[in-house]
């Protein structure tokens, strides 16, 4: 006789299902949406409705063969129910004449991909330049303010304000939504490389795969890396960002021991990294050094590439790694670089000329609840014998690391030091 499934069981399965389907399709459902109402804001409020209803529907009725096309039967018609409320009649009628294409797609199944031409639309000149990425990473791939906020280094409030700002200047500027005629494209690239690093780094945050979200936007900002190199095979920053990202997931499974403790690149299992995507990180940078036009994800991807030889092979090239940090520093004035660059000055000259590189730093008020910032000082401090101040240099950064196995490290290294 069959198993008889509770109705509880029947809530989580629906629950699951509508989760797995926000991760996995909610930039594709969102970008089909927008891309024929010209509203981002309308798209993605009416997708939300629609995950509330599949909530409210799935667990009594099962779980649809298609969830991608019954999310969209019901967005669309969320869409225009709104649209009727607030008696926009004009915006009503193009949304009916627009159901004929939109039922077409539910109805085969047939859900056109069109993320990167979102991505684009985000990263038009109409735009402000300092939201463009910030507003790719919430509507193609779903993060919300909060978490946008963290990597850009500024307060949830303002980013909330300010992306809802250029979603309406989208809509007013009748944005369109399509990937740029080729000689358009370089002008929007950098942006949409920025987020998919950003959304990439996000991911980052989960070593062990354990938060199904983090993990899926892994694999997201690699599929929309490699769609970029696709489109543009000749990009050599393209081909630079989808090394870097290659070379960083390829240690994923040595960043973590059998015990789930934080384990540092040096001391880490060679024998754990994936030698096939390193292998094709490697190709790539290649690829990209050709063809003479050096930026900042090449560079990024080098230093990838620079440390992994130092851990194969026990050459020191700290020397090498300065140089590269120098290169980008020339690029970009990031004070995350700034830091990095700091760490390997230590290296190479000492702790002494590290940490006098890194306190020109301190008055960075963005460094403030930064982590790795007070991690670094911490640690060079520490290799100066300035125990005092490398201690409430750890506490503040262990207060300020959300991740509990980091945390676990950074208290073991306060520990060590000497009282």
């Amino acid at each position: 006789m069959a198993a008889t499934i509770s109705g509880d069981e029947r809530n989580l399965l629906a629950r699951n299902m509508a989760e797995a389907v926000a991760r996995q399709s909610y930039g594709k459902l969102v970008a089909f949406l927008a891309a024929r109402t010209r509203d981002v804001a309308a798209a993605e409020d009416a997708l939300s409705e629609a995950f509330a209803s599949a909530l409210a529907d799935w667990p009594k009725n099962g779980c649809p063969a298609n969830p991608e096309g019954w999310l969209l039967t019901v967005a669309r018609r969320k869409a225009i129910d709104m649209l009727r409320r607030r008696r926009h009649e004009e915006t009503v009628d193009e949304w009916q004449t627009m159901s004929d294409s939109l039922e077409a797609a539910e109805n085969n199944g047939q859900i056109p991909d069109q993320r990167l031409a979102l991505m684009f639309a985000c990263a038009h000149p109409a735009i402000d330049a300092s939201i463009r990425s910030p507003l790719i990473l919430q509507v193609v791939l779903g993060l919300d303010a909060k978490a946008i906020a963290s990597a850009f280094l500024t307060s949830p409030a303002a980013m909330g304000k300010r992306l809802v700002r250029a979603k309406e200047k989208i809509k007013q500027a009748g944005i369109p939504f399509v990937i740029p005629e080729k000689e358009e494209l370089p002008g929007r690239l950098d942006v949409v490389l920025d987020a998919i690093y950003a959304a990439f780094a996000e991911g980052w945050t989960d070593p062990a795969g354990t938060d199904a979200t983090r993990r899926d936007l892994t694999e997201e900002s690699l599929f929309l890396a490699r769609l970029v190199t696709d489109l543009l095979p000749q990009e050599p920053e393209a081909l630079g960002l989808l090394a870097l990202m290659l070379h960083a997931e390829a240690r994923r499974r040595a960043r973590r021991s059998e015990e789930g403790e934080f384990v540092p690149l040096a001391q880490q299992n060679i024998e754990l990294w994936d030698s096939g995507m390193i292998r094709e990180a490697e190709d790539l940078l290649k690829r990209a050094s050709a063809m003479g036009l050096l930026g900042r994800y090449q560079l990024e991807a080098a230093l990838q590439s620079a440390h992994v030889h130092r851990v194969h092979t026990g050459h020191w090239n700290w020397q090498e790694v300065v140089q590269i940090y120098d290169a980008l520093l020339g690029i970009s004035s990031s004070p995350v670089v700034a830091i990095n660059r700091a760490l390997a000055i230590a290296e190479l000259d000492g702790a002494e000329a590290g940490l006098k590189d890194l306190q020109q730093l301190a008055a960075d008020p963005r460094l403030t609840e930064y982590q790795p910032y007070w991690a670094a000082r911490a640690e060079l401090l520490a290799k100066t014998g300035a125990c005092q101040e490398a201690r409430e240099a750890y506490d503040i950064a262990i207060g300020l690391e959300s991740d509990a196995a980091v945390r676990r490290f950074l208290q073991g290294r306060q520990s060590a030091l000497k009282l």
